[in-house]
């Protein structure tokens, strides 16, 4: 029965990958037709693909004493969060919306068998060396002691270090999803800040979209609390970095906290990183209007590629997205930078967190400190480097800068 039922989901994503191929193009067509016809079309396609992206992860907590099997790393992982909680510990939030916002601390492994910008997961328990698997939870009641405990934390760390990373989960995650694709990020991109991981009432299903939408509002005054609590540490800086949908929560928080006056928290943030945000320019613009003052460095990362966005893009009636890249001279204009991946590791939805030629580039760190430098250069579009690079692949990465930072990217690729 089970292989049976095995066989069934692979035919069914198979048939999903046809229909994705055959629908996009038709989608496309239906643009001048009845609109309940596309809708009807597109969220089709995204039930037929709503078994092919692997099992829903889990936190295989509570961890078996008799487990032999060890990970190769651990990542700590703080949390707040506006997800309910929950009696299940392998999911302990779920997708119900709370009005207050929750703290917890989990350390996750890191598999003996990672690969570099993959998240392997299991649906059921968890083997730690072969999937990631949270180690230990520790619920947090008070605001007070979280604060505490991310002081302690940066405490521990190198004076240069003392540093706080906020990640913002996209569409389509459970609790376990996020906070392990946080760990992730953490690990692959060897962040030595503290991170701190927001996680939205995301509903976890594709069908969900608007569901999550409406999560997303609802979880932007989460955010901007989370953001305020981290600038009541002892961190000398604060990196905010958003996804896809998750992006949409970043600017709305920052909306929120601007239009509060809360000026003193904004200016506490050190960078803002927006990957394949999806977000309809009209309104991004608009919420710029009210944020005033953006935090700098401002980034955005986006792919022509992005088929993820293409269908946002079809719900929302062809009002084109951020992430897509569809108005970066806008973006240029507004001193916000554009990073463009569309050529880099196939500018996927999930390339920021899985490219390897992204991981590169933001190790290489006489180059990272360039471009998050004020320097004043020519306005433009720049190459991150060329065939003679030692960065292997970033020829296709193209970055569209703001005229304070190009002089600072073209001294460091010079250098090389």
């Amino acid at each position: 029965m089970r292989a049976t039922r095995v066989k069934a989901v692979r035919t069914d994503c198979l048939r999903g990958a046809l229909l994705f191929t055959r629908f996009e193009d038709l989608a496309g067509k239906l643009n001048s037709a009845v609109p309940t016809m596309r809708l009807c079309f597109i969220m089709l396609v995204l039930l037929a693909l709503g078994g092919c992206g692997g099992p829903r992860a889990v936190l295989g907590l509570p961890v078996a004493s008799s487990s032999a099997a060890q990970p190769q790393a651990i990542v700590p992982i703080y949390v707040a969060t506006t997800r309910a909680r929950s009696d299940n510990l392998s999911l302990p939030y779920s997708a119900e919306r709370s009005k207050t916002l929750n703290f917890a601390k989990l350390d996750i492994g890191i598999p003996q068998n990672h690969v570099p910008g993959r998240v392997e997961k299991s649906g059921r328990v968890p083997d730690p060396s072969r999937h990631f698997s949270a180690r230990t939870f520790q619920p947090i009641e008070q605001r007070q002691e979280f604060i505490r405990q991310l002081n302690a934390a940066l405490a521990q760390r190198a004076p240069e270090n003392r540093e706080i990373f906020i990640f913002v989960h996209g569409y389509n995650n459970n609790f376990a999803d996020s906070v392990f694709r946080n760990a992730q990020i953490t690990y692959d991109y060897n962040i030595k800040s503290v991170s701190l991981h927001y996680a939205w009432p995301s509903g976890a299903a594709l069908p969900l979209y608007v569901f999550d939408r409406d999560s997303a509002l609802v979880g932007r005054r989460g955010l901007a609390e989370t953001i305020e609590i981290a600038a009541q540490t002892n961190a000398k800086r604060i990196v905010l970095v958003g996804h896809s949908m998750g992006a949409y929560v970043v600017t709305e928080a920052l909306r929120d906290l601007a239009l509060r006056g809360r000026t003193n928290t904004l200016n506490r943030l050190g960078g803002v990183v927006l990957a394949a945000p999806d977000i309809d320019v009209d309104v991004f613009q608009s919420q710029l209007d009210d944020i005033g003052d953006i935090p700098r460095p401002f980034t955005i990362v986006v792919s022509r590629r992005d088929r993820a966005l293409g269908f946002s893009r079809r719900l929302a009636g062809g009002h084109p997205r951020v992430g897509s890249g569809s108005d970066i001279a806008m973006l240029q204009e507004r001193e916000i930078a554009v990073i463009d991946v569309s050529d880099v590791d196939g500018g996927r939805h999930s390339v920021f967190a899985s490219s390897p030629t992204l991981m590169d580039v933001v190790n290489n760190d006489a180059l990272m400190r360039s471009v998050l430098r004020d320097d004043q250069g020519t306005a433009g579009q720049t190459m991150l480097a060329d065939g003679a690079s030692v960065i292997e692949g970033a020829a296709s990465l193209v970055i569209f800068l703001p005229s304070r930072i190009i002089g600072g990217i073209a001294q460091a690729t010079a250098g090389q």
